[in-house]
C-alpha cells in the first residue's frame, strides 16, 4: 500500500512539475517571438524619432529663420555666403534624410543612425548663427 501512495505523490509531483515546466517553455517561445519581432523592425524605431525631430526642427526654422540666411560665419563676424531660407531648412533635412536612407539600405544601421542623429545639429546651429552672430 505504501508503494502505491508513493507512486501516485511522485506522479501528482512529477505532472505539477510538467505543467509548470510546459508553461515555462510557452513564455520563452512568446519572449522569443517579441524579441525577433523588435530586431526586424530596430531599423523603424531608430529612424522614428530622428524624422520627427528632423521636420519639427525643421518647421521651426522655417517660421524663425530670416529670409535669406548668412552661413560660414567668419572671424570679423560677417557671412562669406547667404542662402535662402528654403534651401537653409531643406538642406540640412535632406542630409538628415539621406542618412536615414543609408541606415535602411545598410546592414550596420548604427553608423548611419548616429550620423543623422548629429546632422540634427545642423539646424540648431544655422539658427543659432543667424541670430546671434559673433
Amino acid at each position: 500500500m505504501k508503494n502505491t501512495e508513493e507512486i501516485s505523490v511522485n506522479t501528482e509531483e512529477r505532472s505539477s512539475w510538467q505543467k509548470f515546466k510546459t508553461v515555462l517553455i510557452k513564455i520563452d517561445k512568446v519572449i522569443d517571438v517579441i524579441l525577433t519581432v523588435l530586431f526586424k523592425c530596430r531599423k523603424i524605431f531608430m529612424a522614428a524619432p530622428v524624422v520627427y525631430l528632423a521636420i519639427k526642427i525643421a518647421k521651426y526654422n522655417m517660421e524663425h529663420l530670416p529670409e535669406f540666411v548668412g552661413i560660414n560665419l567668419q572671424a570679423n563676424g560677417a557671412f562669406a555666403d547667404i542662402i535662402s531660407r528654403e534651401l537653409a531648412v531643406t538642406g540640412p533635412l535632406c542630409v538628415t534624410l539621406g542618412c536615414i536612407v543609408l541606415m535602411f539600405l545598410s546592414r550596420k544601421a548604427m553608423y548611419s543612425w548616429a550620423i543623422s542623429i548629429f546632422t540634427l545639429a545642423l539646424p540648431v546651429l544655422l539658427l543659432l548663427s543667424n541670430q546671434y552672430p559673433a
